[in-house]
């Protein structure tokens, strides 16, 4: 072995040092990036579209559209809060259990049903007179223009179970 250091210059300490926190910096700036971009993939699958038992029993459900509240968990990063659902469920002719959100897709309003004496048996907004027949369809000439949200649902045990409102095509 040589007995002779090897010596770094200024020049080489200050080269190295730069580098170094350069390196640092420009981790510490595409780590969040890298991180938005992995986050997605890194979620899991089931939290989306759970559904939730409304405590409606199927054989409650009649042919008269009924007002069902229910509350579940959202997440929202770090935060966990309970939220409040509404639909409108009813059996339709077929026998078929029917829910819609009560939400209308003109503005937003909270659609009522037979909420107006002028037109019975329809699903009535009160902002700007929005109607919608018993199928969740808008009414022509009035001002949504789409029908009205289908929850998706099954039935277990007895039980109504509904998720998220999927929105319909244009009737």
């Amino acid at each position: 072995m040589s007995d002779k250091k090897q010596q770094v210059s200024r020049r080489q300490f200050l080269n190295y040092s730069l580098t170094g926190l350069g390196g640092f910096m420009a981790a510490g700036m595409l780590v969040p990036m890298l991180r938005f971009a992995v986050d997605p993939v890194l979620q899991s699958a089931g939290e989306k579209g759970d559904l939730a038992n409304v405590k409606l029993s199927v054989d409650d459900i009649t042919d008269t559209p009924q007002r069902v509240d229910w509350e579940v968990e959202q997440v929202d990063g770090w935060y966990r809060s309970n939220i409040n659902r509404t639909a409108w469920v009813f059996k339709d002719e077929n026998g078929d259990i029917q829910a819609f959100s009560p939400v209308c897709k003109h503005l937003g309003c909270f659609v009522s049903w037979e909420g107006s004496e002028d037109y019975p048996n329809e699903f009535f907004c009160p902002c700007h007179d929005g109607r919608y027949y018993k199928d969740g369809t808008n009414v022509p000439h009035t001002p949504p223009l789409a029908p009205l949200d289908v929850y998706e649902q099954k039935v277990e045990n007895g039980m109504l179970f509904l998720g998220d409102p999927i929105p319909r095509k244009e009737a």
